[in-house]
């Protein structure tokens, strides 16, 4: 281990040496504080600092790509490095300074997260409905069909026939989940959604607290988004639901299973309009269209309580299968049941009762 740590050290001092300008380009090992911030399968992630001077930067993110085998895999590393390079231009996450074959260098900020109380701030969401609407007015060259949802989703579902349910379940939460058809649920979520007119655009799809830092000078005009993890083009009214949904959803609980839901924190009729009146005028649309009210508030509002069933269904999915594969120490399974039992409440609410819950044949019988 101590062998490795040397090893990325120099590799560091070498890369910084040759991308960077003005003192790093004599840097040394003793010139730098070198510390290791995480690492796993995706990327692996060091804070590289000037021991001396005050250089700009006078300190950087060295980000290591990890495994990046088969087609998806390398598909994926190049569109995220196209969509942080757009972003970057745009001040609207990190500033990119440099690329090189296996990693790239960022803009260290030191900032904090938000928290989750503070998504309901009437200042803050303002200019998180700034960001959105910037980060949606994009023009990315990537794919531009709205397939990224039900891809994923289908993606998870095959993970999820291959590793998952193919023995007892090992909790209620499990064993519980196991009883409905899922394959089922999104071929309905899918039509269903279809016959909400949302317009495609470029989306974060995950602006939840942990991707929205303020640095640490308090300035609130200095909002930054990190994880573009999921960026893609998408359906609007998903990345309005789904940051509205994280209102109600905390993270930081210490205990298993490491998160608490407030459903009652879920913003108001009146909280919404102010998030979409803001983002809507920030897209410079009016808010209406001749024989058209696509881009009035009332219609966004229509479409952002139909794909609220898209994150509920998506992110219950995305915890089942990490359930299975994920070493974090979160309680998946509950999370997983959690935004399922969300679900099927608020398509309870949308169509009525007399649908159901469609459960696998076994059951049934």
């Amino acid at each position: 281990m101590i062998g490795e740590q040397s090893d990325m050290l120099e590799m560091a001092v070498r890369i910084c040496r040759g991308y960077l300008h003005g003192p790093w380009k004599k840097i040394t090992s003793n010139d730098i504080i070198f510390k290791r911030i995480s690492g796993g399968l995706s990327n692996y992630l060091f804070h590289v600092k000037l021991q001396k001077g005050n250089a700009e930067p006078n300190e950087v993110l060295l980000r290591f790509y990890g495994q990046t085998h088969g087609e998806h895999a390398l598909e994926s590393l190049i569109t995220d490095s196209v969509i942080f390079t757009l972003l970057s231009e745009r001040r609207l996450g990190p500033k990119l300074h440099g690329i090189f074959p296996g990693g790239r260098i960022e803009e260290y900020i030191p900032a904090r997260p938000l928290k989750t109380i503070e998504l309901s701030d009437p200042q803050l969401t303002l200019l998180i409905a700034d960001k959105m609407a910037a980060i949606h007015s994009m023009n990315v060259p990537i794919n531009k069909e709205p397939c990224w949802l039900w891809n994923t989703i289908n993606r998870w579902l095959q993970t999820i026939d291959e590793n998952s349910f193919t023995s007892k379940p090992v909790n209620s939460f499990e064993d519980r989940l196991s009883k409905y058809d899922l394959h089922c649920e999104a071929k309905w979520l899918r039509n269903h959604l279809l016959k909400i007119r949302s317009p495609v655009v470029f989306c974060h799809n995950d602006m939840q607290e942990g991707n929205i830092l303020m640095r640490e000078d308090e300035n609130l005009q200095n909002l930054v988004l990190i994880d573009f993890e999921y960026c893609s083009y998408n359906y609007r009214a998903f990345d309005i639901a789904n940051h509205f949904l994280e209102w109600t959803v905390d993270y930081t609980t210490p205990e298993h299973p490491n998160f608490t839901v407030n459903r009652q924190n879920y913003p108001s009729q009146e909280q919404q309009l102010a998030f979409i009146n803001r983002y809507l005028s920030c897209l410079n649309v009016a808010p209406t269209v001749v024989n058209n009210e696509i881009n009035s508030p009332e219609h966004v509002l229509l479409e952002v309580r139909h794909f609220c069933l898209a994150s509920h269904f998506f992110w219950s999915l995305w915890g089942i299968v990490n359930a299975k594969t994920s070493q974090i120490p979160f309680g998946y399974w509950e999370f997983a049941a959690e935004r399922m039992d969300s679900y099927f409440v608020l398509k309870s609410q949308i169509i009525g009762n007399e649908t159901g819950v469609k459960r696998k044949a076994k059951d049934l019988d």
